[in-house]
């Protein structure tokens, strides 16, 4: 395989992996040019490697791992004030509750150490087993592990808050 069939077979799944990892588009076409400019590079080393995918796939783990971003790029989550005096809403799901939820899941996984959010990525969006997982963070199989643990374990914490939260009537000022 060349490095343009590479790239026509596998740039979008890796923008897609990218993207599920930072939580931002720009962010994300960002770290996969850097990376396939690497990969473009070392293109013979990358092509004799079992399994090429994986190989790129920890490089770009890598580039968002080490990803420096200055004080001026923050992402902003802009939500309303719950307005109390507003009369209650009859509680029919339209399509902005998938939006909200979704904006949910990116807040709490923006807050988790990189490794961690990484783990969670690598598992249950693109499906690799520990094994694999481990191979593309170069860790040992316990350290992934106990990365996707404590990860869930903080998400669960977190959510479980959230909800208390929630119950409670919401935050107090």
């Amino acid at each position: 395989m060349t490095y343009d069939e590479f790239v026509a077979a596998r740039l979008q799944p890796l923008l897609r992996y990218a993207v599920m990892l930072s939580g931002d588009l720009h962010l994300a076409e960002d770290l996969v040019q850097e990376t396939m400019v690497r990969v473009q590079l070392k293109w013979r080393r990358v092509a004799a490697a079992d399994v090429p995918e994986i190989y790129v796939k920890r490089m770009l783990t890598n580039a968002y791992l080490d990803w420096r971003r200055g004080p001026w790029l923050r992402r902003v989550v802009l939500r309303p004030d719950h307005d109390e005096s507003a009369p209650a809403m009859a509680t029919t799901p339209d399509h902005a509750d998938a939006a909200v939820q979704r904006d949910e899941v990116w807040s709490l996984l923006a807050t988790l150490p990189r490794r961690q959010r990484a783990a969670l990525v690598l598992r249950f969006y693109e499906g690799l087993d520990d094994n694999e997982i481990a191979a593309v963070l170069d860790c040992a199989v316990g350290t992934v592990r106990s990365c996707i643990s404590r990860a869930l374990a903080t998400l669960r914490a977190r959510l479980s808050a959230a909800t208390t939260t929630l119950a409670m009537g919401g935050e107090h000022r």
